[in-house]
């Protein structure tokens, strides 16, 4: 983010001393994108964030997948996964599982409703969609409270912790690369323009340091390396606890935006899936779709068309409401659908005639396109009702003349 932000204590000019009231020295740490050319900030510990006194291995759940051949359209039960009642002794990070993945971005999810381990993702971004629930996430720029509705953005390396304060639903994209608002939203110097369907005030992001006392503490970092996509895990220890920045400033942070604050994008006749799109990374985006008018034109067919999106595998998470397009299918709440490029997809039979003349869609689904195939992950695995490639045919075929 090119927003600019300065909490706690720094000092007048960056790379000078801070130093606290009996004189000791703060340390300065730059945390910052893209080899010192892309966005940055600046953190002062109290003490020295390289003193680590132990590192391990940290065996990573399974993060194996298996190819989508031979080619189909996929659906996905995400709420079969978790019996609530047990997942409340589970935690947001260690008990992810995944659903779909590729070289470039994991899909997984999980329910919890325990604080996570101290956690750090060197991979790249994350952004967690909170489908239930509420808490917070500490992280070493501050607390970043969270409720239903919420993208969390985590971005790469940063120490955090999940500490749901109910069961929490949470849908997370780990990105190999950065997450940030489309381009196409930004001005050339990174404010979020008239037409982008949210501005900086709807990002919220830490409003006050968190500092924690504590020695010997335990990081889960999760890193490149020669396991499944290229993934492992370390456990480090730290000599003193990572919460112990006394402020920073810059424009690199965690922050959250909820979907309540985006101002959807509708027209004459239907308007393409890149009108709702919110975030990018590399080589995927995610979008939103949202309770809103539709199209207006006397003629109009306010379901999408049927499409061959030939560059890209497309993924909806249902989240709420009534999906117009995927009525007699099978879907529901919690429900996932990967649609594989090299295919057409759309409305299933009957959904456009039974669309004609409506003007208001009640759904809210979040959206992935991946730019390279997505294979499937245990999870995935788990949960396909292996019947959804076949739907629409058998609705023809059933389907009165």
């Amino acid at each position: 983010m090119a927003y600019y932000r300065k909490i706690g204590e720094v000092p007048r000019q960056r790379h000078t001393q801070l130093r606290d009231s009996a004189g000791a020295l703060r340390y300065e740490e730059l945390m910052g994108e893209e080899g010192f050319s892309s966005d940055s900030s600046l953190l002062y510990h109290r003490g020295v964030p390289t003193a680590i006194t132990a590192s391990e291995p940290w065996e990573l759940p399974d993060l194996a997948t298996t190819a989508n051949h031979p080619l189909r359209p996929v659906h996905l039960s995400l709420h079969a996964l978790f019996d609530d009642a047990e997942a409340k002794a589970l935690d947001p990070v260690t008990s992810r599982r995944l659903v779909l993945g590729n070289g470039d971005v994991r899909i997984s999810y999980v329910v919890a409703g325990a604080p996570s381990p101290y956690y750090r993702n060197s991979t790249g971004d994350e952004c967690v969609f909170v489908e239930e629930g509420t808490g917070t996430v500490e992280t070493v720029f501050g607390v970043v409270p969270y409720r239903a509705g919420d993208y969390v953005i985590v971005p790469r390396a940063t120490t955090h912790r999940w500490v749901p304060a109910e069961l929490s639903r949470l849908y997370a994209i780990e990105a190999n690369s950065h997450i940030s608002p489309p381009k196409r939203y930004l001005s050339r110097f990174g404010q979020l323009l008239e037409h982008a369907p949210y501005c900086e005030r709807d990002l919220h992001g830490p409003d006050e340091p968190f500092v924690v006392d504590g020695v010997d503490v335990e990081v889960l970092v999760k890193h490149r390396g020669p396991g499944p996509s290229g993934i492992v895990g370390s456990r480090l220890t730290y000599a003193t606890h990572p919460f112990d920045v006394v402020g920073w400033d810059g424009c690199l942070y965690p922050y959250t935006f909820n979907i309540e604050d985006y101002m959807p994008i509708t027209g004459k006749v239907h308007q393409p899936p890149p009108v709702h799109q919110v975030f990018e990374g590399y080589n995927f985006v995610v979008c939103n779709f949202l309770p809103r008018k539709v199209d207006y034109h006397p003629l109009s067919i306010p379901v999408p068309y049927y499409h061959s999106n030939v560059d890209s595998d497309e993924v909806m998470f249902y989240v709420a409401g009534d999906y117009e397009s995927r009525k007699g299918s099978g879907i529901g709440l919690g429900s996932i659908t990967l649609h594989p490029g090299g295919m057409a997809h759309g409305p299933q039979p009957g959904a456009v005639e039974a669309s004609l003349g409506v003007q208001e869609f009640d759904e809210t689904a979040v959206m992935v396109d991946t730019f390279r195939p997505l294979e499937i992950g245990e999870a995935g695995t788990q949960t396909d009702d292996g019947v959804y490639a076949y739907v629409a045919a058998r609705a023809l075929i059933d389907r009165p003349d």
